[in-house]
């Protein structure tokens, strides 16, 4: 009978809830922008939907909605209060992301920093992967 290695890990050492970031990132002014929108709607049961879908000019655009509940799928991430939804589907494309918001002279926006990302159009709302590379735009 051969000896059979075996390796203890201790409890501490696996990562917890609380260590793990989360798949998408959402900044300080994202999520303070998100609650100033909730506030002017007058609905505090609003949550930002974040998603993308196939079009834009690189192929894959981002698009924000409020909706009032979460679909059975959806990955729920919260922040301060503040909750953003998002498919299964685009979490394949966000992953890893990180949601911001911007207020500059060029004017207000949400803005995603997508690792997932090979190419982006002057927009900055639309996206080509690795998989998808080759829509009209040129990388930047």
């Amino acid at each position: 009978m051969s000896a059979i290695a075996t390796t203890a890990v201790s409890a501490s050492a696996l990562p917890t809830a609380a260590s793990v970031p989360p798949p998408v990132l959402f900044s300080d002014s994202a999520v303070a922008k998100v609650r100033e929108l909730i506030t002017e709607e007058g609905n505090p049961d609003l949550q930002l939907r974040v998603y993308v879908s196939g079009g834009g000019c690189s192929g894959f655009q981002y698009g924000f909605a409020f909706e009032e509940a979460a679909g059975e799928s959806d990955l729920i991430v919260e922040r301060e209060g503040v909750r953003v939804l998002i498919d299964p589907v685009s979490l394949q494309y966000l992953s890893g992301a990180q949601i911001d918001f911007q207020d500059g002279l060029d004017g207000s926006r949400f803005v995603i920093r997508n690792p997932n990302a090979k190419s982006t159009c002057g927009c900055g709302s639309s996206f080509s992967t690795a998989e998808n590379a080759g829509g009209s735009c040129q990388s930047r």
